[in-house]
C-alpha cells in the first residue's frame, strides 16, 4: 500500500521581502530566494533560521541557513543577517504568513453524527465534529470548533471562539472563556480524589464544585483538571499547560503561567500570576506560590514560595542554597576521604 501526503506550503520570497515584512535590518545578499524554514543546527542554505538567545552566538557561524533573523546587535561577518527587536516574534511572523494558506481542516457546521441535545444551545456557525455529544443545557458561543468525538456536560458553558481537539471530555457545568484552546485527550472537570476512611473503608466524597477556565488559556493533550469539591477549579487568563499535567480541586492558578509536562499540582494549592512549573514539578496541597515563583524541572515542594522566589530539588529549596548544597554531595566521596586521612593523623598523634 502506497502512503501519499500533502506536501508543506510553498514558500518563495526574497530576503528583502522578509526583511520588508518583519520591519528588520538586513545585512547581506537580499536577493537571495528562500523556500523553507526550519531550526538554526537543522536549516539549509535555502532556508530561514532565527537565533533570539546570545548565548547560542557560536550556532550562527556554523549554520548553513540561507538567512539568519537575530538581535539588533548581533553581527556575523559572511552571513546574511536581518536584524530585529525580536527574533522569535519575527520567525513566528514569517511563518504564520506562509501557512495563512494551509488547507483547513477544521469540522465545518454540524456533522450528522453528533448529538445535539434539544435543549442545547450552539451560536450562529459553530462546528461541531462526527460523534460528538453536547448534554442539555450546554451553551456552545460563536466562532467554536468542536472536533469529533468530544462530549460536553450539561450545562457547561464555552465562550466565543474556543477550539476543543478530538476525545476531549469537558463534564457538567464547566465554564470557558473565550479563545480557550484544549488539546485531545484531556478531561475537564473530573471528580476531585477526595475520600473519607470509615471502619478501614474508603468513602467517596461529593466533589459538587467546578471548574472555570478563562480567556486565553491552552490546555495540551492528556491533561486532567478535576473539579472542586465546593466552588471552583480556576485557570487564569493567558495561562498555557503542557501534555500530562493534573491539576487537583480547588486548585487556583493566576494570569500567565507556565505548567510544563508531567507537573502534578495537590488540592487547594494557589498559584499567583506568572508562575512558572518546569517539567515534572510536583506541588502538595495547600500551599500559596507567589507571584513570578519558578519551580524548576523535577523539584518537589513541599511548602510555601514567596513572590519571585526560584526552587530546585527534593523538597524544594531556593536555587542557591540547592545548588550549593548538590555540589557538596558531589564531593561527597573526596570529603570521606579527607575525614580518613585526619582520622588517621588523629590516631598516630594520639599513639605518640
Amino acid at each position: 500500500m502506497t502512503v501519499t501526503r500533502n506536501s508543506p506550503p510553498v514558500m518563495q520570497i526574497s530576503v528583502a521581502d522578509i526583511a520588508r515584512l518583519v520591519k528588520g535590518e538586513l545585512i547581506g545578499d537580499g536577493g537571495l530566494i528562500v523556500n523553507g524554514f526550519s531550526g538554526i543546527k537543522e536549516a539549509k542554505n535555502n532556508e530561514l533560521t532565527f537565533l533570539s538567545n546570545p548565548k547560542y552566538e557560536p550556532l550562527l557561524h556554523d549554520t548553513k541557513a540561507g538567512v539568519t533573523l537575530v538581535p539588533r546587535q548581533m553581527s556575523c561577518p559572511g552571513k546574511t543577517l536581518i536584524r530585529v527587536d525580536n527574533p522569535s516574534l519575527s520567525f513566528i511572523e514569517v511563518v504564520n504568513y506562509f501557512l495563512k494558506d494551509e488547507p483547513d481542516y477544521r469540522p465545518k457546521g454540524i456533522h450528522p453524527t453528533a448529538v445535539v441535545s434539544p435543549g442545547a444551545k450552539l451560536a450562529t456557525g459553530v462546528a461541531v465534529g462526527a460523534h460528538t455529544v453536547i448534554e442539555d443545557g450546554a451553551i456552545v458561543s460563536e466562532g467554536c470548533v468542536i472536533y469529533a468525538n468530544c462530549y460536553v456536560g450539561h450545562e457547561t458553558h464555552l465562550g466565543k471562539n474556543c477550539l476543543i481537539y478530538p476525545q476531549v471530555v469537558l463534564r457538567e457545568k464547566v465554564v470557558l472563556g473565550s479563545r480557550v484552546i484544549i488539546h485531545s485527550g484531556t478531561v475537564i472537570g473530573s471528580d476531585g480524589f477526595g475520600y473519607i476512611t470509615i471502619d478501614g473503608k474508603h468513602m467517596k466524597i461529593p466533589q459538587v464544585g467546578t471548574v472555570l477556565i478563562e480567556d486565553d488559556v491552552e490546555i495540551g493533550a492528556n491533561v486532567t483538571v478535576d473539579r472542586a469539591r465546593f466552588d471552583k477549579t480556576i485557570i487564569g487568563e493567558g495561562t498555557k499547560i503542557d501534555n500530562l499535567v493534573q491539576i487537583a480541586h480547588n486548585v487556583i492558578i493566576g494570569k500567565h503561567c507556565f505548567v510544563v509536562a508531567q507537573s502534578g499540582i495537590a488540592g487547594s494549592t494557589k498559584l499567583g500570576n506568572y508562575v512558572i512549573l518546569a517539567a515534572q514539578s510536583g506541588l502538595v496541597g495547600h500551599l500559596e506560590i507567589g507571584d513570578g515563583a519558578v519551580v524548576t524541572a523535577q523539584s518537589g515542594v513541599t511548602r510555601s514560595i514567596k513572590p519571585g522566589e526560584q526552587v530546585f530539588g527534593s523538597p524544594a529549596q531556593l536555587l542557591k542554597v540547592a545548588f550549593r548544597t548538590n555540589a557538596h554531595i558531589q564531593r561527597l566521596d573526596k570529603y570521606v576521604e579527607t575525614i580518613k586521612e585526619l582520622k588517621k593523623r588523629v590516631e598516630e598523634l594520639e599513639k605518640k
